[in-house]
């Protein structure tokens, strides 16, 4: 593995703006920006809004205009551009759809018809049984004929990666080796259509598209981490270095959420904090 002096340090603090920036969001983007300017790299800010219902401009103001009260500026982003724009996940789709049906073509992604009742069913019988909680694969046999019919009767539908049965082993910058059993993820939901990817898997595109070597990002998504990498490995990308955070935790040893306003930044700014 090469050190950091001798690859290009670009790294991303990449926030969904579906609602106002708080605390721990602003000190994932505090590390990155000091990881950046340490290495003498590039940070970049990208726009996660795929979430069509929840995301909202108002929200992504609210993102810059909090982050530059920081004092924390980006070497690329959606309002100051860059050379592997556009840095809205929601500009990128045409990315996304040509990499969802290069998968779909392969074999190595498919539609399921599985309903949520039914996913949640299978769900308790394996817990009951002591079981890792997984998708059993019942549509992941299912041929064109059988996948159009269905299509054409107006079943909803999602699309799924076939989780190749492996031990998915990296280093974490922070927490050193990391090993999982692929096995008991089973193939997870990438998409709920070929314009419409989930965050799992739009974050693999665009993190190679925009040659991110660290991702650097809370312990709440390390459990994705397994899959995106199997990602990677199928399209012929380059693994990034992961560093994962400890969460900041409030009164209830909960994780922080936006959607409370008294842990954004606004509302510590509007009580007079300093930045």
């Amino acid at each position: 593995m090469k050190s950091v002096s001798e690859i290009p340090v670009r790294v991303r603090y990449a926030p969904s703006p579906t609602g106002l920036l708080n605390l721990g969001g602003a000190r994932t983007a505090l590390f990155n920006w000091l990881f950046a300017k340490k290495e003498g790299g590039k940070f970049i800010l990208r726009i996660e809004d795929t979430d069509t219902e929840r995301s909202k401009k108002e929200y992504e103001k609210n993102i810059l205009e909090s982050l530059r009260w920081l004092g924390i500026h980006w070497d690329e982003g959606p309002d100051i551009g860059g050379p592997f724009g556009p840095y809205r996940q929601s500009e990128r789709l045409d990315s996304y759809e040509q990499h969802l049906k290069k998968l779909l073509s392969q074999k190595k992604a498919y539609f399921c018809f599985c309903s949520k009742e039914q996913l949640e069913a299978e769900k308790q019988a394996m817990l009951a049984q002591g079981l890792a909680a997984k998708y059993n694969g019942h549509c992941a046999s299912l041929n064109e004929e059988e996948v159009e019919i269905r299509k054409k009767r107006g079943e909803a539908s999602v699309i799924r990666f076939r989780v190749p049965q492996v031990e998915v082993e990296f280093h974490d910058v922070i927490r050193g080796k990391i090993k999982f059993d692929a096995s008991l993820i089973g193939d997870v939901v990438i998409a709920r259509d070929v314009r419409s990817p989930l965050y799992s898997f739009s974050v693999v595109i665009d993190d190679a598209a925009m040659k991110i070597s660290h991702v650097i990002r809370g312990e709440d998504l390390l459990p994705t981490t397994p899959s995106q990498i199997l990602l990677q490995k199928t399209f012929g990308f380059e693994e990034p270095r992961y560093a994962h955070l400890p969460l900041i935790l409030g009164q209830d040893r909960k994780k922080l959420s936006k959607r409370y306003s008294d842990t954004s930044l606004f509302e510590y700014r509007t009580r007079g904090y300093l930045p």
